[in-house]
C-alpha cells in the first residue's frame, strides 16, 4: 500500500548536463570547487534551468509528536519538553529559529501529535495525542495512519503552493529517536545493538532500556516490514507519519528538499517506498551521531553536507548544511566564464604554444634555407 503516492519522474537530466558544460566554462581548472559543482549542477536539474537561480524562500517545517514509548524510559528528558519546545520555537528560541536566520530561512512548526494542547495556529493538523508505545501495542489506527500521510502531503502543498522553492524537514519529539531507530534496524536488517545510539543523551541504563524497548518493537514490524503505511502504522508514529508524506509529495511536485538528522531519514527510508525515486530529490544536511543515521544514509545512497558531531535534530543539520548549498548555486549562477573575463583556458594555452612552436620551426628552416649558397648562380 502506498496511499495514493507513486513513482517519481527525476530531475531534468539534460539541464543537468548543461550545468556541467557551464561548470566546463567557469573561471576554475576542471573540477576544482569539488562537490560545490555536482551539488549546483542538482540544482539545476531540480529546477529544471541552467544556470540556477539562489533560493528566495526556503522553509523548514518542524514535525512535532508524542510517543508512548518516551514513559517507559528511553529517554534523558521527559515528555512534557515536546509542547514546552513547541512554544520555543513560537517564540524565536530555539536552535532551529537561530540558523534559519543565518541560513535566511523561515521556520513553521506543526503539531502532529503533541501530548499535550498546543497554539491552535500550529495544531491544524493534529492527528491524536502521543502514538502508542511501540514496543507493546500500535503507534496508530487505521484511520490515524491515513490522516497522518495526508496532514504531511497537505504541508507540503500549503508550503511549496505558497511559494517555497526548498524544504527542510526537521522534528521534535521526546523518545522519537526510538522508533526511528526502529525502522531503520527494521528496513536495513540491522540488529538493534548495532543501531540504538544515546538520543537526547540517555545514560547506561536508560540505552539498555532503549536497546530492549527497540527489540521487542522490531518483533512486532518485522511482518509488515514491505508495507510501507502498514510499517509506519505498526512501528512508527504520526509525526514519522506526516514526515513521510511530505517527503513523498514535496519529491512528487519537484521541490528539492534537505533531509537533517535520524527521525528526518528514518522517515525518509519509508517514503521512498511510499514514492519510488523521491530520493532523488533530497539531500543529506548532516551526519548524526546516531549509529542508525549513518545506516539510513548509507540505504539511501546519500552522503552528508556536513559532519558536525550534532544530534539535535528540529533540522539544525540541514540548516547549518544550507549555507553550503547556497554557496553552490552562487558559484554556478554567478561566476564568469573564461570567455567573459578575457581568461585562457587551457586549450587556449596549449593552442597558442602549439602555434608559437610552429613559427619557431618555420623561422629555422627560413634562416637554414638563407644560409644556403645560391647552387644557380
Amino acid at each position: 500500500m502506498t496511499d495514493g503516492f507513486g513513482p517519481v519522474a527525476p530531475p531534468d537530466a539534460g539541464v543537468r548536463a548543461a550545468a556541467e558544460q557551464r561548470q566546463a566554462q567557469l573561471t576554475k581548472p576542471g573540477g576544482a570547487l569539488g562537490r560545490l559543482e555536482t551539488l549546483g549542477n542538482w540544482v539545476s536539474a531540480c529546477q529544471g534551468v541552467c544556470p540556477p537561480k539562489q533560493f528566495e524562500r526556503g522553509r523548514v517545517v518542524v514535525f512535532a509528536g508524542d510517543h508512548g514509548i518516551a514513559r517507559h524510559g528511553v529517554s534523558a528528558y521527559p515528555s512534557e519538553v515536546t509542547a514546552q519546545m513547541v512554544a520555543n520555537f513560537l517564540g524565536g528560541g530555539a536552535a532551529v529559529n537561530t540558523l534559519a536566520r543565518v541560513a535566511g530561512a523561515t521556520v513553521r512548526v506543526v503539531d502532529i501529535s503533541v501530548d499535550a494542547d498546543t497554539d491552535p495556529q500550529v495544531a491544524k493538523h493534529k492527528v491524536r495525542r502521543s502514538s502508542g508505545s511501540i514496543d507493546r501495542e500500535d503507534a496508530l489506527s487505521e484511520d490515524e495512519i491515513h490522516a497522518a500521510l495526508a496532514a504531511g502531503k497537505a504541508i507540503a502543498d500549503e508550503e511549496i503552493d505558497s511559494g517555497a522553492d526548498l524544504l527542510i524537514a526537521g522534528d521534535m519529539g521526546i523518545g522519537n529517536t526510538t522508533p526511528a531507530t526502529v525502522l531503520i534496524a527494521t528496513l536495513t536488517d540491522t540488529e538493534p545493538i548495532a543501531a540504538v545510539g544515546r538520543g537526547t543523551g540517555v545514560d547506561d541504563a536508560g540505552w539498555i532500556r532503549k536497546v530492549a524497548a527497540i527489540r521487542d518493537a522490531m518483533r512486532r514490524a518485522r511482518p509488515v516490514a514491505k508495507d510501507p503505511v502498514e510499517l509506519l502504522r505498526v512501528a512508527a508514529g504520526a509525526d514519522f507519519a506526516a514526515l513521510a508524506g511530505f517527503l513523498a509529495q514535496a519529491a512528487t511536485r519537484r521541490t528539492p528538499v534537505i533531509l537533517d538528522g535520524v527521525v528526518v531519514t528514518a522517515a525518509a527510508l519509508v517514503a521512498e517506498d511510499l514514492a519510488a525515486g523521491a530520493s532523488a530529490w533530497w539531500l543529506a544536511g548532516h551526519r548524526s551521531t546516531e549509529p542508525a543515521h549513518t545506516l539510513a544514509l548509507r540505504h539511501l545512497r546519500l552522503d552528508p553536507l556536513v559532519d558536525l558531531d550534532m544530534r539535535l535534530g528540529e533540522g539544525s543539520g540541514a540548516l547549518t548544511a544550507l549555507p553550503v548549498l547556497r554557496a553552490a548555486v552562487a558559484t554556478l549562477a554567478e561566476m564568469a566564464t573564461f570567455a567573459e573575463a578575457g581568461v585562457s583556458t587551457a586549450d587556449s594555452a596549449t593552442a597558442e604554444a602549439e602555434a608559437e612552436t610552429e613559427t619557431e620551426t618555420e623561422t629555422s628552416i627560413a634562416s637554414v634555407a638563407s644560409a644556403q649558397p645560391d647552387l644557380r648562380k
